[in-house]
């Protein structure tokens, strides 16, 4: 029996782990049930023969639960899995069909929070290796598991991770977290992604609430902030802070070939979301640059006055704003948070508080990098055609492993596209994961060939 064979029948085993997994909540948010799930990751580890061990960087930081096996066959190189423990809350529980933690299968489906992100992609790796283990007693080269417990909370901890630990997580290549799978059953190999600066705007005008007959008296804040946001972009998307793309460099021609590739239904994608149409009027091509290599400044949340049902005259005494901007190669967030500031004083805005939760910077592989060239073989063996994506639209702490492990990184996985992460009825595809766990097995044997 093959490694592939091995896969198609232990199935059942590959499910009920993810199942284990999924009934075990780990909201990094609210710090529920990490070190739990941590200690569970291990344990599955250790029973599909990977040595692995729990990692502590101090206190009140979530573990790192790490995995190795050395190659007998192939000791001088090393591929890496990264992936993630926590999950996203499932938050607002009675837009749920079924328990969010309750592992729920119906079909070829697979009900909770974590079945796709990331717990569902974990499995797949964690299952690749099992089957080689099992079947050859050996695998193709050295691999490691970095599975951390924050990055649904922006992987504060990561990058001291990285270089606490930096000789043990020494490799040569690094496969993602993810990858999305398409409408049409393709994966998209993800050569990159989108780094991101995530700010909170306030305005405070009076010591309290007020009745908003007041409103010819005292100035409401959250006009104050509007008035600000505004002059962050313009309607077709273009971010207006002076210098924001000065060090952003224009896409290659290679990159420009691979974008006109990749195939983006429009209207698949408007009728998913029920939209008309895109930023700008944006289509075509537009659209499909936009998606790789396009800088945002998005509002994630608006807070000022009553927000309850019916009605309440009030005048707010502080507004504020959340803004998350996703960066671009070259723009590097410390950089950009000063001119963001500088932008504020510039406009007449200094009384508009900043506070800063979190930057990461762009990070992308090149398509050039033989280790592409070897994971697009293993996806097009395993599901009979891919995708190359220069880059993914969103984000993740890809960045301090390029800068600090010195290694290409490439995103893959089973993630079908609607598969509502981050929303109620988040679900896997058994389907994709096990095309997606034989696919892992031939991107080890590729990475040891060649």
């Amino acid at each position: 029996m093959n490694s592939l064979n091995y896969v198609d029948s232990h199935l059942d085993d590959l499910v009920f782990d993810l199942q284990m997994l999924i009934r075990q909540p780990s909201v990094s948010a609210k710090n529920e049930g990490i070190e739990e799930c941590a200690k569970l990751v291990q344990k599955i580890l250790k029973k599909s023969g990977i040595h692995s061990e729990i990692l502590r960087l101090k206190k009140n930081v979530a573990p790192i639960v790490y995995g190795e096996i050395k190659s007998k066959q192939n000791p001088n190189k090393t591929l890496m899995f990264y992936n993630h423990y926590d999950v996203q809350p499932a938050e607002p529980f009675d837009l749920w069909d079924y328990p969010p933690f309750s592992g729920t299968q119906k079909g070829n489906k697979i009900f909770g929070r974590g079945a796709t992100d990331d717990k569902g992609e974990l499995i797949t790796r964690i299952k690749a290796v099992e089957a080689s283990l099992k079947t050859t007693g050996d695998v193709p080269c050295n691999i490691k598991f970095v599975i951390e417990g924050e990055e649904e909370t922006g992987s504060a901890h990561i990058e001291d991770y990285l270089k606490k630990f930096k000789k043990k997580f020494a490799c040569d290549g690094v496969i993602w977290e993810f990858g999305y799978v398409d409408a049409k059953n393709r994966p998209i190999i993800g050569l990159g992604m989108k780094g991101l600066l995530f700010v909170e705007l306030s305005v405070t005008e009076s010591i309290r609430d007020a009745h908003s007959s007041l409103a010819v008296l005292i100035n409401n804040p959250a006009w104050r902030l509007i008035d600000a946001i505004k002059t962050l972009r313009d309607s077709n998307g273009k971010i207006l802070i002076k210098d924001w793309y000065k060090e952003v460099t224009p896409f290659s021609k290679k990159d420009l070939e691979l974008i006109k590739k990749e195939p983006f239904d429009e209207n698949v994608f408007k009728k998913e979301f029920g939209i008309k149409s895109f930023v700008g009027g944006k289509k075509g091509m537009d659209a499909k640059k936009a998606m790789v290599g396009g800088a945002t400044c998005n509002i994630a949340g608006f807070v000022s006055g009553y927000t309850g049902d019916g009605a309440k005259t009030v005048l707010p005494g502080k507004s504020l704003v959340k803004i998350d901007f996703r960066l671009i190669p070259k723009m590097v967030p410390k950089k950009q948070i000063t001119r963001l500031k500088n932008h504020l004083k510039s406009k007449g805005f200094s009384d508009v508080k900043i506070k800063v939760f979190h930057g990461e910077a762009a990070a992308r592989t090149n398509s050039s990098d033989p280790f592409v060239n070897q994971v697009k073989m293993a996806a097009d063996k395993s599901f009979g055609k891919s995708i190359l994506n220069v880059s993914n639209a969103g984000t993740g702490p890809m960045y301090p492993f390029v800068d600090i492990l010195k290694s290409p990184c490439i995103s893959i996985g089973s993630t079908y596209m609607f598969s509502r992460i981050h929303s109620p009825n988040e679900f896997a595809r058994v389907d994709l994961l096990k095309k997606t766990t034989k696919c892992m097995c031939l991107i080890m044997e590729n990475f040891g060939k060649f």
